[in-house]
């Protein structure tokens, strides 16, 4: 699937609920169903900047895709993540370079985060695009 297919699935999926207490715990129940980041992984370097919580992202390789692992001591921050590995893991570093994330503006969720949880989300986002475009230029 492509990246814009799978934010659609994520806003059709998101659009089944109309109370934000069913989106949050939406939002837990993906960060409880993302696979466990080993340990080894849980280093300062894999801690991303500018979150509240701590939130480690390791990304590799795999046949010319970048595949992404994550986890993070929050529960909706852990779902935040699961959420964006979903949409853009096992894609190119190019197209994760230009995917447009639409559906985190479409399903409401940057105004439904408090300040620090929305400056999380794009920290989240920045570092995955950095390690897309550091990928891409060892290519």
């Amino acid at each position: 699937m492509t990246i814009n297919e799978l934010q659609d699935e994520v806003i059709e999926e998101f659009e089944d609920f109309t109370d934000w207490m069913d989106k949050y715990q939406m939002l837990i129940d993906l960060g409880n169903d993302l696979d466990e980041l080993n340990e080894k992984y849980k280093t300062e370097n894999n801690l991303i900047d500018g979150c509240q919580s701590r939130v480690w992202l390791q990304c590799d390789m795999v046949d010319g895709k970048l595949v992404f692992t994550a986890d993070s001591d929050a529960l909706i921050v852990k779902g935040i993540i699961a959420l964006l590995i979903r949409v853009l893991s096992n894609h190119t570093p190019q197209e994760i370079i230009d995917a447009d994330l639409y559906f985190v503006d479409k399903i409401g969720l940057k105004e439904h985060l408090s300040p620090t949880r929305s400056n999380g989300l794009l920290a989240m986002i920045k570092q995955i695009k950095v390690y897309a475009v550091a990928y891409q230029a060892k290519a």
